[in-house]
């Protein structure tokens, strides 16, 4: 029945039939991995207690990856980073505990940028995960293994982490439904943190209706996460039965300027239109700040990152530098130094010394407080925009998936890949991609929907009509 191919909603509708056993959904998991992961490497450690659930849940059966950043007990959860070579929590992250309590099968640990520092999932320490669509090119970043392995259906669906776009914008690259929630709408407890004022757990799904329901499981509030928002989680699901009559949308025309390529304009200005028909309102709006979301983001991020990388220096857990020389005279300082010379790679680095630097003395207020305060303003533009409308819609990536090594040795041109998604973090705003078409070489493009803080029903609404009325997302790639 290869149903591997299915989404999360068709498998529990077919084990609620007894139509099939949850053993099978495995086998035929197993079977596509063995076939397509040499090509692709979406995974970089795979289970090694799996087990049929005894959980009477509502996923009870239904296996799920995880990125390599969330942690679940006894499992390798390494942020595929040599620095965290054999580290296996002694606790689940909330969004797993939650997940196993409804019954679904934890299905292994997908390839990710290391410690989430990329937008192409190529600083791995594992290696590049390749895109299902053309095995020469990235899956985007830094959930690329979470999207390819979707993407490639060796996973059912996958959880993500979404610090600048890296669930929105390889959901994009890869052809799949790519959900980055408010942030605190998702609880970050198990997160090994990268930016912790902007991370946020979400899913990737083969559709909509597989986003809303993951959602409506992961979500809500959590005493163990003080950055966790009290705030009822709402029907997700049921918004999926609404139509969009009346809805406004608005479109920004910051996002539609030099430097997007013509193919995806054109796919997103195509949805536009098939909106409207659905019953939708378009408007032009303007957010001023946009033009400094880049520059924002990567003061915070990488000041953020030095802080919580501080952490893995070969005392306490993961690789420890095996010849600590003493010739300096002082052994721990040594053992610090080749540890994190030779545990993190080049981008970690280069990301530890940019945040250390805005962080400095005589740089602080230069860069990282003048940063915070811009932030604040994006976020007003986009709190000005929500008063009047329910969603902005905007392409998801500039450009379609790239050659692998295209970029790796331009890490500014690497960072614009994330120009449209950053400014949600920024902002805190939920923010959803899905597909909208393909290019002329049969790559796919990705339309993104933002809304108001806690507004994911209107996202489902729009995304999920928006799909019906459309072939997109059972588009397949051969492998």
């Amino acid at each position: 029945m290869n149903l591997n191919s299915k989404t999360a909603h068709e498998l529990i509708d077919l084990l609620k039939k007894g139509e099939i056993k949850q053993e099978q959904i495995l086998s035929d998991l197993n079977s596509q991995i063995k076939r397509v992961e040499p090509k692709i490497k979406a995974f970089a450690h795979q289970s090694e207690n799996l087990a049929i659930s005894n959980k009477n849940g509502v996923l009870k059966g239904i296996p799920i990856a995880i990125k390599n950043n969330i942690c679940s007990k006894d499992e390798l959860t390494t942020c595929s980073s040599h620095i965290l070579e054999g580290f296996k929590p002694p606790y689940d992250a909330t969004v797993i505990s939650k997940l196993k309590e409804s019954g679904a099968l934890i299905y292994g640990k997908t390839n990710m940028d290391e410690f989430a520092f990329g937008s192409s999932c190529e600083t791995s320490y594992y290696g590049p995960t390749h895109n299902p669509w053309d095995i020469e090119r990235v899956p985007g970043g830094s959930s690329g293994g979470s999207a390819a392995s979707v993407a490639a259906d060796e996973a059912i669906w996958a959880l993500g982490s979404d610090t600048g776009g890296s669930i929105r914008q390889p959901a994009a690259l890869c052809g799949v439904v790519g959900l980055k929630p408010t942030y605190g709408r998702v609880s970050r407890y198990g997160l090994i943190a990268f930016a912790s004022s902007l991370d946020q757990i979400g899913p990737f799904t083969k559709d909509v209706c597989d986003s809303a329901l993951l959602l409506s499981i992961i979500a809500g509030h959590d005493d163990k996460d003080s950055t966790s928002a009290d705030i009822e989680v709402g029907d997700y699901l049921g918004s999926l039965k609404k139509d969009i009559k009346g809805m406004k949308i608005a479109i920004p025309k910051e996002y539609f300027i030099k430097g997007l390529d013509s193919e995806i304009e054109k796919s997103v200005m195509d949805a536009k239109a098939r909106l409207e028909k659905l019953g939708a309102e378009f408007k032009e709006v303007s957010l001023p700040h946009t033009k400094y979301a880049v520059a924002v983001y990567y003061i915070l991020a990488t000041a953020e990152a030095s802080s919580n990388l501080a952490r893995f220096d070969g005392v306490q857990y993961g690789f420890r530098a095996n010849s600590a020389e003493k010739s300096e005279g002082n052994a721990l300082l040594s053992m610090y130094k080749q540890t994190r010379g030779q545990g993190f790679g080049l981008e970690a680095k280069r990301r530890i010394i940019l945040g250390t630097y805005v962080l400095s003395s005589g740089y602080y207020d230069a860069y990282y407080l003048r940063a915070l305060k811009v932030r604040t303003l994006i976020k007003q533009d986009f709190d000005k925009v929500f008063k009047d409308f329910d969603c902005i819609l905007t392409p998801t990536s500039p450009t379609p998936a790239f050659k692998i090594d295209e970029k790796s040795e331009d890490p500014l041109s690497m960072y614009l890949s994330d120009i449209y998604t950053i400014s949600a973090n920024l902002a805190g705003i939920p923010a959803i991609s899905v597909p909208c078409g393909f290019t002329k070489n049969k790559l796919p493009i990705g339309l993104q929907l933002l809304a108001a803080p806690f507004k994911e029903e209107d996202l489902f609404r729009v995304a999920y009509n928006y799909e019906q009325s459309t072939e997109w997302h059972k588009m397949k790639p051969s492998i």
